[in-house]
């Protein structure tokens, strides 16, 4: 059935964060939500907005964004835009859905008196209002009431396609006035759509432009993020203002460290060392080996000749993101510490605005092509490690059969053989990325994932 819970989801109370519950909202970047403008009652009020179904999220207070008070009226249809005081990038924010059509199934989670856990209602897109919609409850029970105004009004979330937000909650009416929609003879719920709300706000039009997002690269991304079996270097463009740009800026809390093209370097090596352990009194010989300004430590203790001394590794891999690289004045040298980060198991996100800035080419040979054939090599490792013991736990090895137990590794290190023997670094860089994808499916086969 898709998403149980939805950080998008906003329970809004007046006045202080222990006020009255007064409805509802919906999250539509991390630094913006929409409600109804009879929920906030003024233009200058604040607002404070609970994630209701995500607890980790801390609640947040809000006020209407410059040009984001609609009331009902003449050019506004009772919509507020509010801005939150501090951004929540952790949040999901909500799929905004223009296109709506009659008979579509919907449902609305408010926050109706004794339900401030929430309730939610199910009911179908019925016909236009004149700037609003109608939408049909199955039963007089369904119809939205006190509570509900600003909800998110939402499609039906279904596997491997997310709920989407086709419009908020205004009100309702029952053809005899009565206080609850039980008590009429016929009621009504009316949302306002989201395409309405884009003509009057050029936020929401802007949110919910086909090109606003690119989900696509959200999902890629969180998976290397979370996966530490992932490519440990990874290159990636984002044009400045881009909906990929957006998908960005709401993802990079999922990183440990965000160094930004033209930041201070020590800057970064001081972040980057801060994350990792060292024996006493090593620290700042690793801060100057990082700046490139004197050889890697070594230790002399003890017999024999010296030795490199190496941190403690962390408990996971430790991810850094450089945004912009090409906007770097001097990339050699920030290249160059991050070479350096690979050597301590760094994971790196290189991001670059345009396709062969600055830098393009020293990034692609000195940092990724390096760490995805070392990868391979890890990725073999754990392969033989695998189909040996299923052959183990099988019992088919014994002194005839040793070869034949890791056949299928063999056949992989047969071909990272002949990507070494590839000269065009770019040939040799799209072969071993399609070796890669091979390995993590031999090892999803072999259990050794």
């Amino acid at each position: 059935m898709g998403e149980l819970r939805a950080d998008w989801r906003i329970r809004l109370r007046r006045e202080d964060a222990h006020g009255p519950v007064c409805g509802a909202g919906v999250l539509v970047d991390q630094h913006t939500a929409l409600t109804c403008a009879h929920v906030v009652r003024h233009p200058d009020a604040v607002m404070w907005l609970e994630f209701a179904e995500n607890s980790a999220l801390e609640p947040v207070a809000a006020r209407v964004l410059p040009g984001g008070w609609l009331p009902e009226g003449e050019h506004g249809e009772d919509v507020a835009v509010l801005r939150l005081d501090s951004p929540r990038p952790r949040a999901r924010p909500a799929r905004l859905e223009p296109r709506l059509r009659a008979g579509l199934e919907v449902y609305a989670t408010g926050y109706a008196e004794g339900f401030d856990d929430g309730m939610s209602l199910w009911g179908r897109i019925g016909g236009a209002s004149g700037e609003l919609v109608q939408l049909d409850a199955v039963t007089k029970a369904q119809v939205v009431r006190a509570g509900f105004s600003g909800a998110a009004v939402c499609t039906r979330p279904q596997d491997g396609r997310p709920a989407r937000v086709v419009g908020l909650v205004v009100s309702w009416r029952g053809d005899l006035g009565a206080l609850l929609p039980e008590d009429n003879r016929l009621a009504f719920s009316y949302l306002v759509p989201v395409d309405r709300i884009a003509e009057l706000s050029p936020v929401v039009k802007e949110l919910s432009s086909p090109d606003a997002w690119d989900h696509g690269f959200e999902e890629r991304l969180v998976q290397w993020f979370t996966d530490p079996h992932e490519d440990p270097v990874k290159i990636t463009v984002v044009p400045p203002g881009s909906g990929k740009d957006r998908s960005l800026r709401h993802l990079l809390h999922h990183a440990d460290i965000v160094h930004r093209g033209g930041d201070s370097r020590p800057q970064l090596a001081d972040h980057a060392l801060g994350r990792i352990s060292f024996p006493v009194g090593e620290y700042l010989a690793h801060w100057d080996w990082l700046l490139g300004t004197a050889r890697q430590p070594a230790s002399s203790a003890g017999p024999g000749p010296a030795r490199s001394v190496r941190p403690m590794p962390p408990v996971r891999p430790v991810t850094v993101v450089v945004d912009g690289l090409d906007e770097e004045p001097r990339p050699g040298p920030l290249l160059e510490l991050l070479a350096r980060l690979r050597e301590l198991d760094f994971r790196l996100l290189l991001v670059f605005r345009h396709e062969g800035g600055t830098g393009w080419t020293a990034a692609r040979d000195d940092l990724l092509r390096p760490a995805l054939l070392r990868h391979t090599e890890a990725l073999l490792g754990r392969l033989e490690l695998a189909e040996f013991g299923n052959a183990i736990r099988r019992d088919v090895v014994d002194s005839a059969s040793l070869r034949s137990a890791t056949e299928t590794a063999d056949l992989r290190r047969a071909e990272r053989r002949r990507i070494d023997a590839l000269r065009d670094p770019q040939q040799q860089l799209t072969r071993v990325r399609a070796l890669l994808r091979t390995l993590r499916a031999d090892l999803d086969r072999q259990g050794g994932r």
